[in-house]
């Protein structure tokens, strides 16, 4: 009983390290969720700018005033 208590602490750091040796990542698929993202925030600029501007200034008054 004594032995499996000292080394619990150990088996999720081997396993840590394990999994980081092996494994690289998905790089290709968070770039195109970056490039994704970037393109509806273009575009959700682009159609919506004026609202946006609006609304932002609406709320900075909001909060300026006394």
């Amino acid at each position: 009983m004594l032995s499996r208590i000292r080394l619990l602490p150990a088996r999720p750091l081997t396993a840590l390290s394990s999994r980081a040796v092996g494994d690289r990542g998905d790089v290709p698929g968070w770039v195109l969720v970056a490039v994704m993202t970037a393109g509806l925030v273009t575009a959700l600029w682009l159609v919506a700018d004026g609202q946006l501007t609006s609304v932002l200034q609406r709320a900075i008054t909001s909060v300026s005033k006394p």
